[in-house]
């Protein structure tokens, strides 16, 4: 990710610190501690988060064939999530949110967003599932609103299944995860409205191809 170690100490208690430019994050250790109860969470503005992302994502690739996505550790991608700032967030081993936002967004002006229905639905299921953790209810959420709004645009259709590609990934559910990726790419697009997803598309191939590397 590009961070740096620049203190660690063993006694009395464990502690270190790590840096990558003026970003700096002090880390303690707790024994018999179960990252997947951790409460730890950090915001970090940055002038560019979708140039962040993409340099941390290369350097997970480049070191591990793969960007983790699932369980602990796991890196979230930008996403835009209902009422709250746009962003990505790293979920370290030791279970800590790093969460990572462009500085100068606000949640006041997320909240006046006039996103309705299929789109709105997939920035709620945003909130749930990338910013709260919970991915089990944020599926539910995609799923609820894809019933409900059968004749949404089918930009609005594919986006919703290619997050709902995702969610099923961190919930182990690998065979859903494959046929809803068909599905989005069976949905027939205009060129103008494939451009504008290609990302999210580009993203899900990557995470389902992930299949045998230790994801």
């Amino acid at each position: 990710m590009g961070f740096r170690c620049t203190y660690r100490q063993l006694r009395p208690n464990p502690y270190a610190v790590v840096g990558r430019e003026d970003w700096q994050v002090h880390l303690f250790g707790m024994s018999e501690f179960n990252p997947a109860d951790s409460y730890g969470s950090v915001i970090v503005e940055v002038p560019d988060a979708d140039a962040l992302y993409d340099a941390i994502a290369q350097g997970l690739r480049l070191a591990y064939g793969k960007i983790p996505s699932a369980g602990i550790p796991r890196l979230l991608r930008p996403r835009k999530k209902y009422g709250t700032v746009s962003g990505f967030s790293v979920v370290d081993p030791g279970g800590n949110w790093l969460r990572v936002d462009k500085a100068g967004d606000t949640e006041e002006a997320a909240s006046n967003d006039e996103t309705t229905g299929l789109a709105r639905v997939i920035d709620v299921a945003a909130r749930l599932g990338d910013a709260r953790g919970d991915d089990a209810l944020a599926l539910k959420t995609l799923e609820n609103g894809i019933a409900r709004y059968e004749e949404a645009a089918a930009v609005d259709r594919v986006r919703t299944h290619l997050y709902r590609v995702e969610l099923l990934w961190r919930l182990h559910r690998r065979e859903e995860a494959h046929t809803t990726l068909r599905e989005a790419k069976a949905i027939p697009l205009d060129t103008d409205d494939l451009l504008r997803i290609q990302n999210d598309l580009n993203h899900a191939d990557e995470l389902v191809s992930q299949e045998g590397k230790g994801e």
